[in-house]
């Protein structure tokens, strides 16, 4: 089982093989944590992502991390739902970026990784909901990865991640 760990910060920052950026299906790059990401990565991550793209809701596809700095070597884009009342599967679709972010990991032999609070931002997810759902699924799917980070934004965030993960 990995390690969890919730910090606040920059994700872009983090010591980690990948992080994970809240994309959007087209994955060109977006507002909030994905724009940072793509920000801090260079013009070339819009590029390979428009390459993948589109991609569904709840999935999530990797691309190289291009100018964000080592160790950092690849940024997993995860289609987060947008929120629209939680009864059109929103909880299950967030539960699977974080699931399918940890196979691809998985898949590209990495043992640490970042998350953002997936689309709690402008995507409007209840970040009290999103939490939760979060820590749930990271500790119930299986993975070779060792570390994992939740990055928090704000402060009001980081208490939401910790509280879920004490619970």
């Amino acid at each position: 089982m990995a390690e969890i760990l919730v910090v606040q910060g920059d994700i872009t920052k983090q010591a980690v093989d990948a992080i994970v950026t809240a994309a959007n299906s087209s994955l060109s790059g977006g507002g909030g944590v994905d724009w940072a990401v793509h920000r801090a990565a260079g013009r070339r991550l819009a590029e390979a992502g428009r390459a993948l793209g589109p991609c569904p809701t709840g999935e999530a596809v990797a691309t190289p991390a291009f100018e964000l700095d080592p160790p950092i070597r690849y940024v997993i884009h995860a289609v987060g739902p947008v929120w629209r009342g939680g009864d059109r599967d929103e909880p299950d679709l967030l539960a699977s970026c974080y699931r399918r972010s940890l196979e691809v990991a998985d898949e590209l032999g990495l043992v640490s990784i970042a998350f953002p609070a997936i689309s709690t931002g402008a995507f409007g997810f209840p970040p009290e909901r999103a939490a939760p759902i979060a820590v749930r699924t990271l500790r119930a799917t299986p993975t070779r990865v060792r570390l994992v980070k939740l990055v928090a934004f704000d402060g009001y965030t980081e208490r939401l991640l910790t509280q879920a993960l004490a619970g």
